[in-house]
């Protein structure tokens, strides 16, 4: 069976919106970019290779499929060519390259972890990834924790969500205070 990987950029106080700047309004879009180095650049990049299709939410697919098919590269053209599953109800069609549109986060989700293939990953996507956690669909949960507090904003995990587990599977902090931080559920 497929895993679902999770990776979201966070900060201490658990904001996930905007780290890349234009993905909404938030006042500090673009904490991230402050805090780039070889190292987490490196591991995005390995993490991308280790795994042979995307799943995103409708924002995160928009944002991408308007920046990464004019890009190349060793991010790039792994991203541009592996197949993209976006869940939305309101997309009609998809445009990028090799990407389809599943509707049910709980039926087409837990579906296509059954199909032939390698692991899955999901970027961004925070409502997207609300839902997987909220239906046990997330078989890896990867952070990369930035040292810095925006005071608000769209976060992973809501107040009104049940216990949740995790079991620590790989940790290390790079010379610039990120933390990377890799979690399997615990049933």
């Amino acid at each position: 069976m497929r895993k679902i990987i999770v990776t979201e950029f966070i900060t201490l106080d658990g904001v996930v919106e905007s780290p890349g700047g234009n993905e909404t309004p938030h006042p500090h879009g673009g904490w991230q970019f402050k805090y780039s180095s070889p190292e987490t650049g490196k591991y995005k990049v390995d993490e991308l290779a280790s795994v042979d299709a995307l799943l995103l939410g409708r924002t995160t697919y928009e944002n991408f499929a308007a920046y990464w098919p004019g890009q190349t590269g060793a991010f790039a053209d792994p991203i541009n060519r592996m197949p993209k599953y976006v869940v939305s109800r309101s997309l009609q069609k998809v445009e990028w390259n090799n990407s389809h549109i599943l509707r049910d986060v709980a039926k087409d989700v837990a579906a296509l972890k059954k199909t032939d293939g390698g692991d899955i990953l999901v970027y961004g996507s925070a409502t997207l990834a609300k839902a997987l956690l909220h239906h046990d669909l997330v078989d890896e949960l990867r952070l990369m924790v930035y040292p810095l507090s925006i005071g608000g904003g769209l976060r992973l995990f809501d107040d009104n969500r049940g216990l949740k587990k995790f079991g620590l599977k790989h940790s290390r902090a790079v010379d610039n205070g990120v933390l990377i931080l890799e979690y399997q559920p615990i049933s």
